[in-house]
């Protein structure tokens, strides 16, 4: 199955709606040859074919209240599932999501997580996207300036225009470059240093993005974000966060 049969297949009518147009346009045909070359030259792509519009499935266009800018998938065996960030149940915790949770922690007051699936916030309303959403096995940033960005500016574009007061959380220099498709103040930008390892201590640490995000959700009407991550499913092993 090619990405645009994925794309119609996964999107939800929401998303489909406003969406569907970008499918026969050039710089999404390019991408789609793109991606069938690799695969047929034997490399693995991440996330899943299954997984690639995760987090358009989970958060419909009418629901995104808080989006979450990741750079492009995580590129070890298992680890991305579509949602920036985010990890199955089962896998270890990788840095940049460890660092995440020690905010969360200072922040809200959230224990830590004892797995790194993020699909409860994804189900609240937050949009966990990748700027970039395929990725080749070992290969960071390997599928940059094919033709995902055009796709998620619209995508971005078309939040900006038909959600209101939606939370923008830009970390790092790749997200921020988004805060031009951006109406201020009508949705609320916030923006840190990347939580990875190398930049987290510069800025993220202390963002205190999220207790921010919800008070200016309360703030018009809405309800906050439950950051807090429920338990792992009992059938899962628990596993070592890498502390």
């Amino acid at each position: 199955m090619n990405v645009t049969d994925q794309a119609l297949k996964s999107l939800p009518m929401g998303w489909r709606s406003v969406l569907q147009q970008e499918f026969v346009k050039s710089y999404w045909l390019e991408l789609e040859s793109y991606l069938r070359q690799r695969r047929c030259l034997g490399k693995v792509i991440y996330p899943p074919s299954t997984e690639v519009f995760s987090a358009f499935k989970q958060c419909d266009l009418d629901k995104v209240r808080v989006v979450i800018l990741g750079q492009d998938p995580y590129h070890g065996p298992g680890q991305a599932n579509g949602l920036c960030f985010s990890v199955p149940q089962g896998q270890r915790v990788p840095p940049s999501l460890r660092n995440i949770f020690k905010e969360l922690g200072s922040d809200v007051g959230a224990p830590t997580a004892t797995h790194g699936c993020l699909t409860s916030w994804a189900e609240q309303g937050v949009l966990l996207l990748n700027t970039v959403m395929t990725v080749e096995q070992g290969q960071p940033n390997s599928h940059a300036d094919k033709g995902w960005e055009t796709f998620t500016d619209r995508v971005i574009h078309l939040i900006n225009e038909n959600c209101d007061s939606v939370v923008f959380m830009l970390w790092g220099s790749n997200a921020q470059k988004k805060q031009s498709l951006l109406d201020e103040p009508q949705h609320l930008v916030l923006r840190s240093t990347h939580p990875s390892p190398l930049s987290a201590y510069r800025g993220f640490f202390g963002c205190g993005h999220f207790s921010r995000a919800n008070q200016f959700l309360v703030s018009k009407g809405q309800a906050p974000i439950d950051w807090q991550l429920p338990l792992a499913t009992e059938d899962v092993p628990q596993i070592s966060l890498g502390f």
